[in-house]
């Protein structure tokens, strides 16, 4: 089970860094004009942000437990990311972008699944 959760936190926090490092590298303008028109919704500093919420969480899946220096802010991180993933949805609902939602449902499952396993039978 360790395996497993080891794979799924790195394959969450690939995600989540290159999606996190595009938003917060490029202006707002650049992700409208390639698809993420929700970024509309939101000012450029905001965007930015949620960029660097991905980063940093994508960060907190793996670091931690791979420097052995704070292991248990794994779930944490997870968690954080679950939520985030959850106002990912929530946002593409609201804008009737019904194909935007299921990438962040997986995202959101994955991270539910590492945060129940590194909180639970498989803490660090």
């Amino acid at each position: 089970m360790n395996i497993v959760l080891w794979i799924i936190a790195g394959l969450l926090a690939a995600a989540c860094l290159a999606a996190g490092l595009f938003k917060a590298v490029q202006p707002r303008e650049k992700l409208v004009a390639s698809g993420m028109t929700w970024a509309t919704d939101f000012s450029a500093g905001s965007v930015k942000a949620i960029g660097a919420v991905e980063v940093l969480g994508a960060l907190g899946l793996i670091l931690p437990a791979a420097l052995d220096i704070a292991p248990a802010l794994v779930p944490w991180a997870a968690t954080g990311l679950a939520v985030t993933m959850i106002g990912a949805a929530a946002v593409h609902l609201r804008r009737g972008e019904a194909k935007a939602v299921p990438p962040s449902l997986v995202l959101l499952v994955l991270a539910v699944v590492v945060a129940w396993g590194r909180f639970g039978p498989q803490a660090f």
